[in-house]
């Protein structure tokens, strides 16, 4: 059997007006990780990669690291929902940028919020698809990965919640658990799957590896 590593992008611009940039940390995560790997004689036979630009620059970095990966499959079924359109049906009024441990909480309480509701199909943000739409594109990416790389060792990168759905899809998680595990994938984390061709399994959920010496356990984040 193969194995396919996926990854949460490194650590992004919460609060800022662009979230989806990394920032100088979240770069040298992805780094890190490349090198780790490559440290470990660990060579990709496929990359999937989802078309924002902290999948593209958590890919990059990943790649100076590791001294270069295969040209990426690119899938927008591994993007990410959109918190603030989620948000915004729970909480329609703006909120203050949350810049503070209060006002962090009560962002993700709202977002934990909304998510269920969009998952039980009682709300419809401003243009996003559907839950089952949306965990549909992450399915199709699992079976691609079964279909055409077992015995392969595949790079899959993206985001929080498609990895959070890819970990339930296989586990068949039920909503709630499928939101608690999202809310702790951390950032250039790496959660692995073994292929085979009938079925996906999980092996490791969330680890960061890469970050485990006294010189980098303090770069571990979570947005």
């Amino acid at each position: 059997m193969g194995t396919l590593y996926l990854v949460r992008h490194g650590q992004a611009s919460f609060g800022a007006d662009d979230y989806d940039q990394l920032s100088p940390r979240g770069h040298e995560q992805a780094v890190r990780l490349g090198a780790y790997w490559r440290e470990r004689g660990l060579q990709f036979d496929a990359v999937l990669c989802g078309t924002l630009r902290r999948h593209a620059q958590t890919l990059q970095g990943i790649q100076q690291g590791l001294e270069g990966t295969p040209e990426p499959l690119l899938m927008p079924g591994l993007n990410e929902y959109d918190s603030h359109a989620l948000i915004h049906c729970v909480h329609p009024m703006p909120l203050p940028r949350p810049d503070t441990p209060e006002l962090y909480k009560q962002h993700f309480r709202l977002l934990c919020d909304a998510m269920a509701q969009w998952m039980a199909g009682t709300i419809s943000p401003a243009g996003m698809p559907c839950w089952d739409d949306f965990s549909g594109g992450v399915r199709a990416a699992l079976d691609h990965v079964r279909r055409q790389h077992t015995g392969h060792n595949v790079l899959l990168v993206s985001s929080g919640g498609p990895i959070a759905a890819a970990v339930g899809e296989v586990l068949c998680t039920p909503p709630e658990v499928t939101i608690a595990l999202n809310m702790r994938i951390r950032n250039s984390a790496v959660t692995e799957f073994s292929i085979s061709p009938k079925r996906l399994m999980l092996q490791t959920f969330n680890t960061l590896p890469h970050l485990d010496t006294s010189e980098h356990r303090d770069w571990a984040t979570h947005a």
